[in-house]
């Protein structure tokens, strides 16, 4: 190669030098995160989640638990441990004053499943079962005697009812009465900010999310090791349960659209968001499958190759003891971090000061600012997720590098691991903020993108330019992700910083894009079928757990946060896999470049990579100006040397 063509590129030395990279951005994302401290500090003082699960009276007790009082309300700061349902003393009048209902709430015990037709009934009822219908402060033995019974006792006939288990409502069971109510609560959902309706969802099917995530979690491991020991066996069986749960999933959503449109009963607004959310959903899977379809019948004679592929790949993780093993603790901060993301975010949600009214009752009144809050802890959840995950891929890719550029491959480095995360510990943690910033940037316009959709959802011309959109900025961030990663992994080789790395790695790789180009994308797209397979049955037990769970949830909301979570479990587990072998064919190319097979200049790579790289892209017939000698075990060569 003439000096022309290489004058550009950057001296490589990897594992000689290091210096602290990017660290105004570090600096920036710890300024970052105080501000989501304070934010987190704020919402924990002034929020409430409880109140969105559990239900409150009209004196500000949360019932299911002991409360505060609240400075001039007499009957506020009860404990309401063991009365954990909300009932209306007036269930069959309801009505709407300033989007609150007028009937007073009470926390009770046990809602009454027989009609109760006197205030002898009443004070009998809570004699029997300890469930006390009227205020507070009347004492049982004065329901029939206190001229006020009437005002503080329940109207009569008190219609039998039963409990409601995600707000924890008395429901009443009798037909007009039960029409009443539901018109009215229909109005009140209708009225509720989507924001804090989501948080609902998510709270009442908060078990089924925690299972749906396990699920995904055991799905990625199994997967994880069938990609590394049975790879012959995987590839044919990981795409036939591809097509099906592909097939199977947009089947479902279908149905379920189908069903949910037909279905008479469908009058709340979070069910007929469900109902869109549902079309949408079934949309965007029929889209999918049919272009992963595509594709698998285009690459379908490509399958031996793959299979070489992951062999080799298995093989160099194999060398680096516990780098399998990496992602799980990669998951775990991601899971800390999650449950403490979803915690704040209730309290977020719930954040507003209590206030006495004339009456004794109390009312809470929502505090300025909070959206401006909830959106910048939005951004946190992406970037610092995005920040953990790239802190992942420079660990990997670092030890695969130390691996690589080493004469002995009998006699791998101690501890590779281990060095590649003081390394990014003390070295390039800014590089990494600043990747995942980048990532963080492209986020935000999808979210204003769906925003806008949402409200010009009527307009078919603007569905269209908003979906072309969209596409186009899902086509940015997959190409960022893997600028990303080869600029992490130069970092890794150079210590340079992440601008420096980028430019290097795109030189380098454009010069070599004929020879890896191929390899790489068809190993990546065996491994995004890896992660839509896990995303395709999480989320297909997802869809059965939910179904039966309709009333009065926006579950669409926590099954996308399903599907969601479920990605980037599965990216997290199999990137393993897609950095490793990026760094691995980022360093062939470096280690073509650099050496010339000579014994002054040795290849580091070893014999079964070069004869695979060889016969895939035919490497022997395109360099004729050059002569690749077989890799000999040398101890005694050189590093790479500066270019010149």
């Amino acid at each position: 190669d003439s000096g022309d063509s290489i004058s550009d590129l950057q001296e490589w030395r990897p594992v000689i030098y290091r210096k602290c990279t990017d660290p105004l951005w570090l600096l920036l994302f710890c300024l970052f995160w105080a501000g989501l401290m304070f934010i987190s500090g704020y919402a924990v003082v002034a929020g409430a989640a409880e109140r969105l699960v559990l239900g409150y009276d009209s004196f500000g007790n949360i019932c299911g638990r002991k409360n505060t009082p609240v400075e001039g309300a007499n009957l506020s700061g009860l404990d309401m441990t063991n009365k954990k349902y909300v009932f209306l003393l007036n269930s069959c009048g309801l009505e709407i004053q300033s989007l609150k209902i007028s009937s007073l709430s009470l926390c009770v015990s046990s809602c009454p499943q027989e009609q109760l037709n006197s205030l002898e009934d009443l004070q009998s009822f809570a004699r029997n079962n300890g469930s006390f219908l009227c205020v507070y402060n009347l004492n049982v033995s004065s329901y029939t005697l206190n001229p006020k019974a009437a005002q503080l006792c329940p109207t009569l006939p008190v219609p039998p009812s039963k409990s409601f288990p995600l707000f924890n409502r008395c429901v009443p069971q009798n037909p007009e009465c039960y029409s009443k109510y539901a018109s009215v609560l229909i109005s009140m959902v209708n009225e509720m900010d989507v924001f804090h309706r989501i948080l609902s969802g998510i709270l009442a099917g908060r078990d089924t999310v925690i299972g749906l995530s396990v699920l995904a979690l055991a799905f990625s491991l199994i997967l994880v090791l069938a990609f590394r020991f049975i790879q012959t066996l995987l590839i044919h069986t990981l795409i036939a349960l591809v097509v099906f749960g592909l097939l199977l999933i947009s089947g479902v959503l279908w149905w379920l659209h189908y069903d949910y449109r037909n279905d008479p009963s469908t009058e709340l607004e979070t069910e007929k968001e469900n109902v869109k959310f549902l079309l949408g959903y079934a949309i965007f899977s029929t889209i999918v499958t049919v272009v992963l379809l595509s594709l698998i019948f285009v690459l379908r004679k490509r399958l031996q190759f793959a299979v070489q592929l992951f062999r080799i790949v298995g093989k160099t993780i194999g060398r680096i003891p516990f780098l399998l093993f990496q992602p799980l603790w990669t998951f775990l901060i991601l899971i800390v971090f999650w449950v403490f993301w979803v915690a704040v975010l209730l309290s977020l949600g719930t954040a507003g000061t209590a206030q006495s009214t004339s009456g004794g009752q109390v009312e809470y009144r929502a505090l300025s600012g909070i959206c401006y809050m909830a959106w910048y802890h939005f951004v946190g959840l992406i970037w610092t997720s995005e920040f953990i995950l790239a802190c992942q891929q420079m660990v990997i890719a670092g030890a695969v590098v130390t691996c690589y550029f080493n004469r002995n491959k009998n006699n791998p480095p101690p501890h590779p691991v281990l060095s590649s995360i003081s390394v990014l510990f003390c070295y390039h943690l800014g590089t990494a903020v600043k990747g995942s910033f980048l990532i963080t940037i492209l986020r935000i316009p999808r979210i204003v993108l769906l925003y806008l959709y949402n409200i010009l959802n009527q307009k078919k011309n603007a569905k269209c330019s908003f979906s072309c959109c969209f596409c186009w900025v899902c086509c940015q961030e997959s190409c960022l992700r893997c600028f990303n990663q080869h600029a992490y992994t130069t970092t890794a080789i150079n210590g340079t910083n992440f601008c420096t790395s980028a430019k290097d790695a795109v030189c380098i790789l454009a010069r070599n894009s004929a020879k890896l180009a191929s390899i790489s994308c068809f190993g990546d797209f065996l491994l995004f079928l890896g992660k839509v397979f896990v995303v395709c049955f999480t989320v297909f037990g997802g869809l059965m757990a939910f179904n039966y769970h309709r009333e009065l949830q926006t579950w669409v909301v926590p099954l996308l946060l399903v599907g969601f979570f479920a990605y980037l479990m599965s990216h997290s587990f199999l990137s393993v896999f897609e950095v490793t072998a990026d760094a691995m064919f980022l360093c062939f190319a470096i280690d073509m470049e650099t050496n010339d097979g000579t014994a002054e200049k040795p290849y580091f790579v070893d014999q079964e990579l070069l004869t695979f790289v060889s016969q895939s892209n035919k490497l022997t017939e395109g360099q004729n100006h050059r002569s690749i000698r077989p890799f000999q075990d040398n101890e005694d060569g050189t590093e790479l040397q500066l270019m010149v």
